[in-house]
């Protein structure tokens, strides 16, 4: 009988989190803007301009959440 070397289980990525957040090159973690949903009728076009592209995690979250991403 041979030892076994895998470390098990696995960790599961909550498929909640893999949908919103993503690491970048330095290790931070991004997530996209909020209100870009829906009702934005009542929104200037300069917010609703701002609110393109992404936004890095407030440090004191990224801990949390990166337990919800082990992988990426």
């Amino acid at each position: 009988m041979g030892t076994i070397t895998a470390l098990m289980p696995k960790m599961k990525t909550k498929s909640a989190a893999k949908k919103r957040f993503s690491k970048t090159g330095s290790g931070k973690i991004k997530r996209g803007a909020k209100g870009r949903r829906h009702i934005l009728t009542k929104r200037t076009r300069k917010s609703k301009r701002q609110l393109r592209g992404s936004r890095l995690v407030h440090k004191a979250d990224e801990d949390s959440i990166a337990l919800l991403i082990p992988y990426a």
